[in-house]
C-alpha cells in the first residue's frame, strides 16, 4: 500500500496496481488455465528428458542382449527390454529427441512455406491468389498422412525426408490461415497510412501485417505439434520414417505388436509416450488460443 498525500494533510491509502502490458496480461490469463499450465508441465518434462537423454539413459539405445530379451519392467530394465534385448526406457528416452526434433521443425518449415504463400496470395490478389489458392485445393484434396506416404514413397524412407513430407501436408494449413488473416488487415487504416507515408510492399508485408498475424500462427502451430508427432509415428509404423537402429516411438510399436499378448509393456511405454506428448501440445495449443484470442477472453 502506498500513501498519497494532500495539500489539506489528510493522506489516503492506495492501492498497489499491477503492472499492465500486452504480454503480462496474456501471462496473467494464460497462468489461470490449469490444463493450458499442465500441458505446459508435460512438454518441459519430455523436453528436459529428450536433451538430457545421454545422462539419464542406463544403456545405450542400440546396445543389443539377446539373453536379456523381452523382459518385463524391473529394477534393472524400468520399461523392460524389447525381442533384441534392448532397454526399453533408453530407446523412449532417445525416441522423444526424434519425435520432438520432427514435430518442431516440421511445423517450422510449415509456417515458414505457408507463411509466405499466404501472405503473397492475400495481398497481391489476382493470378497469384488464384495459382496459390488451387495449390492448397489440390494439396488439402489428399488425405494427410497418403500424401505424405506418396512423397516419402517418391524420395525413399528416412527420417529426414518423412519430416519433409509431413512439413510439405500441412502447408496449406497454415498457408490459408495467413491468407484470410491478409485479406481482413490490407484494408485496415494502418495500412493505408503505412503506404500513404511511402512504405512499400514488402515493408507493409513483414513489418505490418505479418506481425498482427502471429498470434493464430503461433496457436495453430502448437496444436501443428501434436499432429506432426503423430504422422511422424504412423511414417514409422509402416516403415517409411525413422530407419533402424534409430528408436523412433512409431517404429517401436511397429516392431512390438506381435507381441502385444507376451510382452505387452514393449508397445505400452512408446504408447503411453506419444500419447502424453501429443495431450501436452493439445492442452498448451487450446491455452494459447484462449489466451491470444480476444474473442475468447472472459
Amino acid at each position: 500500500m502506498a500513501k498519497l498525500s494532500t495539500n489539506t494533510g489528510h493522506a489516503f491509502e492506495v492501492a498497489n496496481v499491477p503492472k499492465s502490458g500486452p504480454w503480462r496480461d496474456a501471462w496473467r490469463t494464460f497462468r489461470r488455465n490449469r490444463l493450458a499450465l499442465a500441458g505446459m508441465v508435460i512438454i518441459t518434462v519430455f523436453i528436459v528428458l529428450a536433451f538430457l537423454a545421454p545422462v539419464i539413459a542406463p544403456y545405450d539405445y542400440k546396445e543389443q542382449v539377446l539373453a536379456d530379451r523381452l523382459q518385463s519392467p524391473s529394477a534393472g530394465h524400468w520399461f523392460g527390454t524389447d525381442d533384441l534385448g534392448r532397454d526399453i526406457f533408453s530407446r523412449v528416452l532417445y525416441g522423444a529427441r526424434i519425435s520432438l526434433w520432427v514435430g518442431f521443425f516440421s511445423v517450422i518449415g510449415s509456417i515458414v512455406a505457408g507463411a509466405l504463400l499466404g501472405l503473397i496470395a492475400g495481398f497481391y490478389g489476382k493470378w497469384a491468389d488464384m495459382v496459390i489458392s488451387r495449390l492448397f485445393d489440390i494439396l488439402l484434396a489428399f488425405p494427410g498422412i497418403l500424401l505424405a506416404i506418396a512423397i516419402v514413397a517418391i524420395l525413399g524412407p528416412s527420417l529426414q525426408n518423412a519430416l519433409l513430407a509431413i512439413a510439405i501436408v500441412n502447408v496449406p494449413t497454415y498457408g490459408r490461415l495467413v491468407r484470410s488473416r491478409v485479406l481482413s488487415l490490407r484494408q485496415e487504416e494502418f495500412i493505408t497510412s503505412a503506404r500513404t507515408l511511402g512504405a512499400g510492399n514488402s515493408r507493409i508485408l513483414f513489418r505490418h501485417i505479418l506481425p498482427n498475424s502471429l498470434t493464430p500462427l503461433i496457436v495453430q502451430g502448437t496444436l501443428g505439434i501434436g499432429t506432426a508427432i503423430i504422422e511422424a509415428a504412423a511414417l514409422g509404423f509402416l516403415g517409411m520414417g525413422a530407419q533402424p537402429p534409430d528408436p523412433e516411438w512409431g517404429k517401436m510399436l511397429s516392431d512390438s505388436r506381435q507381441f502385444i499378448q507376451k510382452a505387452p509393456w514393449t508397445l505400452i511405454f512408446p504408447g503411453l509416450s506419444i500419447m502424453l506428448t501429443v495431450l501436452g501440445f493439445n492442452l498448451l495449443g487450446d491455452g494459447l488460443r484462449d489466451t491470444l484470442d480476444p474473442k475468447m477472453v472472459k
